[in-house]
Order: structure tokens, then sequence, then C-alpha cells
């Protein structure tokens, strides 16, 4: 199958709907994405047919949890995953990419601007800064990151509204980590975590959403300010 098929056929999976404007807005970012890895680290991902399945089809599977007309926040976004896509995919949602490292960012403009995307804002700021101004702002934030539960918890969910939630995508076998964060989750106002299963299509790597709902607000005090998460590019 063309670059092409493989996205319409592993979209379908997830949306009932798909466009042309999406896939060729998806294989736009693609070649963009791949053109500036040349000169700056993004992705480990090299090849157009890896970055559709295991990037493009991989945020995907977070589209039907989007929340139509509402604001949804990317915390470290990186190279826009999963932000980016579920852009394109979700014009009804309005997301907010967030970055602590302005060449991220800067690439991320670039690709709104070349896509005439008006959905989705790209930000420089540390999640400690950000949430300075914007507590309790999302209806939902969203996190690839592969800092650990806790971590991404702190930084994320004060952002989000009570009766909004944090999907945190994780590899399949996270129950561990998501036992070990359930303190966390108890302080930061967070109900019990739902984890919802899923396989990439046409790569077959078995993941995991860790839906984690917003029951109470949180304290004042989170986030705390991290010493700065290192996170390879995916």
């Amino acid at each position: 199958m063309t670059d092409r098929e493989l996205l319409y056929t592993g979209l379908k999976e997830f949306l009932p709907e798909v466009s042309e404007k999406m896939i060729d807005d998806l294989l736009k970012f693609s070649a963009l994405l791949l053109e500036k890895n040349k000169v700056m680290n993004l992705t480990a991902v090299t090849e157009p047919t890896e970055v559709v399945t295991r990037h493009f089809l991989d945020c995907a599977a977070l589209a039907p949890h989007m929340p139509q007309g509402g604001r949804v926040l990317d915390v470290g976004t990186g190279a826009g995953f999963p932000g980016m896509p579920l852009a394109i995919l979700c014009p009804e949602t309005e997301f907010v990419l967030l970055d602590a490292l302005r060449k991220r960012i800067d690439f991320l403009n670039e690709v709104i601007e070349t896509l005439g995307l008006t959905n989705v804002t790209a930000v420089h700021a540390r999640a400690e800064d950000f949430a300075k101004d914007s507590r309790a702002s999302f209806d939902m934030a969203v996190s690839r990151a592969v800092a650990d539960l806790r971590t991404l918890s702190e930084l994320a969910v004060p952002m989000v509204k009570v009766g909004g939630c944090f999907l945190a995508m994780k590899a399949a076998d996270c129950a561990e980590e998501v036992q070990g964060a359930a303190h966390a989750f108890e302080v930061l106002g967070i109900g019990g975590p739902e984890m919802l299963s899923y396989t990439v299509p046409h790569d077959g790597i078995e993941r995991a959403l860790v839906r984690l709902p917003k029951i109470s607000d949180t304290p004042e005090k989170y986030p705390r300010r991290f010493k700065k998460i290192q996170t390879a590019p995916l």
C-alpha cells in the first residue's frame, strides 16, 4: 500500500469520516518533519512510511476522545505529537502545543503557517510557568512524552478543568507505573485511572491510553518546579 492508502485505512479504524484534506495535511506535515529532521533532532523516525505508522496512526487513537468545541493542551509536544495530528484530524477542537525548547516551537509554527491551520497554537514555555496563567483552563490535556506518569500528571493536571481529564499515551505494560502513581493522583485531584488498550494500525504495536479524570481542584502549589526533563526523540 502507498502511504496515502496506509493513512486512509488506518485512520478509518478511529474516525467515521476521513477527508482528503486530512490526509493531504498529514502527508505535508510528514514531509516538513523529515526535511527539518535533517538539521534538527526531532524524531528517531527517518522514513515516510514509519511516520505514518509509528507517529500518525498512533496519535490518531486519541481522536475519538477529543472534546468537540473544547480546548486541549499537549504537554511536552516535542515534534508535535500527539497535538499536531490531532489538530488536523479534529478541526472543531482547539489545541495548544506546549514545549520548553524554542527550536521545536519555531518548527511547529512553520507547520501551522504552511498548512493554514487555525485551531492550533504552539507556545514556548515550561509547563510550570505556563500553569501560572492557565490553571483549570483546558477541557483535556494529552501527552506522548516519555516522562513517568507522576511527573506528567503534576505538570498537566493543574491546567485541566474539574470534570475534564488527562490522557497519557503509554506502553501497553504500564500497569505498574499507573499503580505507582496512585498517591500522586489523589493529591492532584484525579479520580480512578482507566487504561484503554489499542493496537496501532499497520504497525501491530500494542499501546495504552491512561485516562485520568479530574474530580477536584489541584492544590495551588502544583506543579512544582522540576529539573529540566530530558526526553529522547520518538
